[in-house]
């Protein structure tokens, strides 16, 4: 497999040599990075507090929605749902997200405020 890498690499560097006369592979934009990133949506993480929450609808199935025979599911699934709610709360709030991921409106910010210096290669 590394061997297809380095083939690879060998033909791109012989397209691309002065020496063989004009360069085969001409870009037809300048090649530096934009002072900006896409604006996607990161994927959302997985649901929570389903446990708890399978537990409160078979509880209403079984005693045909009487609120006073499952006050503790209920409350049971609210409390998970509070913890999860200041879990997302809390990972929103630090300025780099989670495993050192910078969303795209961070990254746009710092962008804008230490813009690329433009040098064609």
């Amino acid at each position: 497999m590394s061997s297809q890498g380095i083939a690879l690499q060998q033909k791109l560097s012989r397209m691309l040599s002065k020496t063989v006369g004009k360069p085969v592979l001409k870009p037809n934009k300048p090649l530096a990075l934009k002072d900006e990133v896409a604006n996607r949506k990161m994927k959302k993480g997985e649901a929570t507090c389903i446990m708890e929450m399978s537990l409160l609808m078979a509880c209403w199935k079984e005693h045909e929605f009487n609120d006073a025979l499952y006050s503790s599911e209920v409350q049971a699934f609210f409390k998970c749902a509070e913890k999860a709610e200041a879990a997302r709360k809390a990972k929103a709030d630090g300025t780099v997200g989670q495993h050192g991921v910078l969303y795209p409106k961070q990254a746009n910010t710092l962008l804008k405020r230490y813009p690329n210096h433009f040098k064609e290669i």
